[in-house]
């Protein structure tokens, strides 16, 4: 896992990345942190949550993928389902879910650059250190990078 300090919006838009990764839940809310900033910036994205059904535990673990035009690239923008709620007792960072998700996305994004905050480890309170290592195994091979936001 490569680490720089940032913030992956912005690097996304400047080209730093063919993929960018955020955590969802499964009640189609973006509502707050990363994926807030990811609905304000990449809409499709957030239309797409949308257009899942609310609460559906099947959801955890997929992801779905908004192409977006980026200035001259294009960005796959995935809503990764790595837990079911945005409250309830924590954790709600759900570790096979995560685990999932980052595997439908080496499969679907091998050989790409791929960016990601700390999904999991913020408001879903999920222990980044198990997260980490879930991220590195799943990607193992990939050009991957933990963007740690600076504002």
């Amino acid at each position: 896992m490569n680490v720089i300090r940032g913030d992956l919006i912005k690097l996304a838009q400047e080209g730093a990345f063919d993929v960018i990764v955020h955590g969802c839940n499964c009640r189609c809310a973006m509502e707050k942190g990363i994926a807030k900033g990811v609905r304000e910036a990449f809409p499709a994205a957030y239309q797409l949550d949308q257009a899942t059904e609310l609460g559906d535990r099947a959801k955890l673990g997929t992801i779905g993928v908004a192409e977006v035009e980026v200035g001259d690239h294009e960005l796959a923008v995935v809503n990764a389902y790595t837990q079911f709620d945005f409250e309830g007792a924590m954790p709600l960072a759900d570790y096979e879910a995560i685990r999932g998700a980052f595997a439908a996305i080496k499969k679907r994004f091998a050989g790409r650059r791929i960016g990601y905050p700390m999904i999991g480890a913020g408001l879903a309170g999920g222990d980044w250190v198990l997260i980490a290592a879930i991220i590195d195994a799943e990607l193992a091979g990939e050009d991957h990078t933990l963007v740690e936001f600076t504002g």
